[in-house]
């Protein structure tokens, strides 16, 4: 019944955004039609310590592999992270979003709209899938790599502060549509009303989409994604304050086609994304949604100390128990690019 009336939800939510032809972040306007079917977590299909028997020292070799392309350049770890996101909202934990074309498939998720250049990490990926075949052929599964390096990303990035156990035993799906992006990822434009359903459509709660947002705090943009914000409309109480809307439309006019989603900490995963919202120095419609009266309350309980960290760790536990795969409708790929 809950499932149902998110879903019901999301479709009154993205029918509004038609009746307003919303702006989209993904480089021009379009009106969004119906959602996917929601998809609920699987939780007892995981377990910790997965791998210990199988392939010991796996999360090891994914650890090592991270930290090392982080140290090479950080903005890899936010790609990371994002991809992990992208990856379990579409078909669900699954690494879906690794596949690339065939002949038998043409269009897969990764060249969906909010995805085609802009995802990062799919060779962090293969790297570390080099190393687990070589120690033990077909046994770790790309979607647990996707989720552990997600997970190891963000304790870099935090500088060691937030660190969590991931449990695996995902498998890999056989499906990846470019068309199923569209409907599943939430955009840059939604207001806190899609946000809400997009969320709540995957068994997310309104306090655990604010607690995932905060993973702005890391990463860039592509000026595209917040054109619907520039220039800056006065009117709108949620509207880049002048200074910052002067800077980023100074940074995005001076050839450069992207910026830091946190210009005051952008190398660092910490709580300074909720202060940005406060302050209306954040790039995103659906950043600055979060200002909103349902969701302020969660936004400064945030930035309590370690409140945020807590709770990120939790979410993130959670998002990656979505859709996830079994044996009996999955695979552990050979190569993370391709089904078997």
């Amino acid at each position: 019944m809950a499932s149902k009336l998110a879903a019901l939800a999301l479709l009154v939510a993205l029918l509004g955004c038609v009746a307003h032809t919303c702006q989209a972040g993904y480089g021009f306007p379009y009106p969004l039609s119906a959602p996917k079917k929601s998809s609920s977590p699987a939780a007892p299909t995981l377990n910790y310590a997965h791998y210990y028997k199988t392939c010991k020292g796996a999360e090891k070799i994914v650890r090592d592999v991270v930290q090392e392309e982080i140290k090479r350049n950080r903005g890899i770890g936010a790609g990371l992270v994002r991809l992990f996101f992208h990856d379990c909202f579409v078909q669900g934990c699954d690494a879906s979003v690794l596949l690339d074309k065939s002949l038998a498939n043409e269009s897969t998720e990764k060249f969906g709209l909010p995805n085609i250049g802009s995802l990062r990490g799919f060779e962090v990926i293969d790297k570390i899938k080099t190393k687990l075949e070589a120690k033990c052929k077909g046994v770790v599964s790309c979607a647990d790599i996707v989720a552990f390096a997600g997970r190891d990303a963000t304790y870099f990035l935090s500088n060691k502060k937030v660190y969590f156990e991931m449990p695996a035993g995902r498998y890999d799906g056989r499906v990846s549509s470019a068309s199923e992006t569209l409907f599943n990822l939430p955009p840059p434009f939604a207001n806190i009303t899609v946000l809400e359903a997009m969320f709540a459509a995957k068994g997310l709660s309104l306090d655990e989409m604010v607690t995932l947002s905060g993973a702005h705090t890391v990463g860039i943009s592509h000026c595209s994604s917040f054109g619907d914000r520039l220039p800056r409309n006065a009117s709108d109480p949620m509207a880049m304050n002048p200074r910052f809307a002067s800077s980023v439309t100074r940074k995005c006019k001076s050839g450069s086609s992207t910026v830091d989603q946190d210009f005051k900490t952008p190398n660092k995963l910490d709580n300074q994304y909720y202060k940005n919202v406060l302050n209306h120095e954040v790039l995103f419609t659906s950043d600055a949604a979060l200002e909103s009266s349902k969701t302020k309350r969660l936004v400064k309980q945030n930035l309590v100390p370690n409140v945020w960290e807590k709770k990120f760790k939790q979410a993130m536990r959670k998002m990656g128990s979505i859709g996830v795969k079994t044996r009996a409708n999955g695979e552990i790929r050979k190569n993370c690019r391709l089904i078997n």
